[in-house]
């Protein structure tokens, strides 16, 4: 069986889909104030290398880990329902580009799956 990566579209995809999910992230006055501040070219590159990791394709994040690079969010209120509204933006996200179904819902518990490392419980 293939890797969720390769059955997403590979590099392109990954690219693509977290270009268009940061847009949506940003316009989401839920979420969008955790990232004041960011460097948004930083925060893609690390998104784009821990997802094509996490989805099974190369192994290229040098990034923190989850705990350590959401402590500062936590530390400014993140909780369940933004943790809820993210997966609500990539699930969006996914379903725009035309990725089947399954592999929404198989990236939606791939997310759900670090909830308690990113919100540090």
């Amino acid at each position: 069986m293939s890797s969720l990566y390769e059955r997403l579209g590979g590099e392109g995809a990954v690219n693509a889909a977290v270009e268009l999910f940061d847009r949506k992230v940003l316009a989401d006055g839920r979420i969008a104030h955790f990232f004041d501040g960011v460097d948004m070219e930083s925060q893609i590159a690390k998104q784009k290398a821990f997802l094509t990791m996490a989805f099974g394709g190369p192994n290229n994040y040098t990034g923190a880990d989850m705990r350590n690079a959401h402590k500062r969010l936590v530390d400014k209120g993140l909780n369940d329902s933004h943790v809820d509204a993210v997966i609500e933006n990539l699930n969006y996200t996914l379903r725009d580009l035309g990725v089947p179904e399954t592999e929404v819902k198989e990236v939606a518990a791939l997310a759900n799956s670090v909830r308690n490392d990113v919100l540090n419980r």
